[in-house]
């Protein structure tokens, strides 16, 4: 059986569940622990970031690595379109949500942390969101960029225009699902699972699909995941997800 390495809350794995559920294989999770566990799948792999696919003896890192193995694999649902420019705007999609969609969901995820100057990552503020809480722990390693060390403030400039950034590619998405089932027509391809995998920072689904703390399903960043004018992207993401994802671990 197929063996995913993973951080349960990070985006980047979400994509890979998605794609394995969409192509209907099986397979195990191995939670990694940060720190002590990162450290033994560099052993095993030569890297300490998630996700890890193992397949038998093989070992392939790196999300889009991943996808490509899978397409490589799987020739009953493939995960690229076969038109030259439509595998083009497919792996272009992939790379806006992985290099913009998730490092800006990132930042604003984390500066809804800070509820006071004088915030500490080892004791949040009663008062901050669960939602918050739980998505913090997908990213271990990468909070010294956006938090310093010695205050532990979000920097406001750059989440001003990560909150920008997000709005706009919300609007663009919505723009594009407009007429048509999925980003690139009307088949999902990897486009479609690398967008709604990266999403899910910014509003978790509506039905607990990834094992975080209950009560967070349908919530998200304030400003995002409660305006209405991108509700039409939420309403398709959920239904890409209630027609591909699987509940595991005895989710429902």
């Amino acid at each position: 059986m197929l063996k995913l390495y993973q951080f349960e809350a990070c985006p980047y794995c979400e994509k890979v569940r998605l794609l394995l559920d969409y192509q209907q294989r099986p397979y195990e999770k191995v939670d990694v622990t940060p720190g002590w566990g990162q450290w033994e799948l560099w052993q095993k792999s030569g890297q300490t970031q998630v996700p890890v696919l193992q397949d038998g003896d093989e070992l392939i890192p790196d999300s889009t690595a991943i996808a490509l193995y899978l397409d490589a694999t799987c020739t009953d649902r493939p995960l690229l379109p076969t038109a030259p420019e439509q595998r083009g705007l497919c792996f272009a999609l992939e790379d806006w949500a992985d290099t913009a969609l998730i490092p800006n969901g990132r930042t604003v995820t984390l500066a809804a942390l800070v509820q006071h100057p004088n915030f500490r990552l080892a004791a949040l503020p009663e008062t901050t969101p669960d939602w918050a809480k739980a998505m913090v722990g997908a990213w271990p390693g990468e909070l010294a960029s956006l938090l310093s060390s010695s205050l532990g403030i979000v920097r406001p400039a750059p989440v001003k225009s990560a909150h920008l950034a997000l709005q706009q590619a919300l609007q663009a998405l919505c723009l594009m699902l407009e007429q048509q089932a999925y980003l690139l027509g009307e088949q999902p391809t990897l486009a479609d699972f690398a967008v709604a995998g990266a999403s899910m920072m910014l509003k978790v689904p509506e039905s607990q699909y990834v094992n975080l703390p209950a009560g967070l399903c349908d919530r998200g960043i304030p400003g995002l995941a409660d305006d209405v004018n991108y509700q039409p992207f939420f309403d398709w993401r959920d239904r890409l997800y209630k027609d591909y994802r699987q509940p595991r671990d005895g989710i429902e």
